[in-house]
């Protein structure tokens, strides 16, 4: 399951918790006014447009990588994608996501920052926590399914 946020959505610090080199943080006022103090631009909030050709962009992405999506949900603030096992490099992956998204909405009229630099990886290495996973994704768009390649 990989999951990043949109520019200046949710930084270090934020009081919902953040994470850091895989680890789950908690909120820490200080280290968030930091870093919306170094914001080079205002945070980005995906219109439901927006969010619909970020999820057509990677769908797309993902049969040119010949990746298959088990769940994903494209929120206003934030992407996650449980994907069936790729050979390629997870950054890799994520990175070709992540550009096609980018310039998908850039066609939308979008101008700047997409995306927060990084991501967010876990591992599925049993079918209950594959599940898991895809159920929590399933469950951020009630209604959509994912699964499609």
């Amino acid at each position: 399951m990989i999951t990043w946020t949109t520019y200046g959505a949710w930084l270090q610090g934020d009081e919902r918790g953040y994470v850091k080199n895989g680890r789950i943080l908690p909120g820490d006022e200080t280290l968030k006014q930091t870093n919306e103090q170094l914001q080079v631009q205002d945070k980005v909030v995906l219109s439901k447009i927006q969010q619909q050709v970020v999820r057509e962009a990677i769908i797309k992405e993902a049969q040119s990588q010949n990746q298959r999506a088990l769940a994903m949900s494209v929120n206003a603030t934030h992407v996650h994608i449980v994907a069936e096992y790729n050979s390629q490099p997870i950054n890799n992956i994520v990175a070709y996501y992540k550009k096609a998204a980018r310039l998908a909405i850039k066609d939308t009229g979008h101008e700047g920052k997409t995306w927060t630099k990084g991501y967010d990886k876990r591992f599925c290495f049993d079918q209950e926590t594959l599940q898991r996973r895809v159920k929590y994704v399933r469950n951020q768009n009630p209604g959509e399914t994912g699964g499609k390649k």
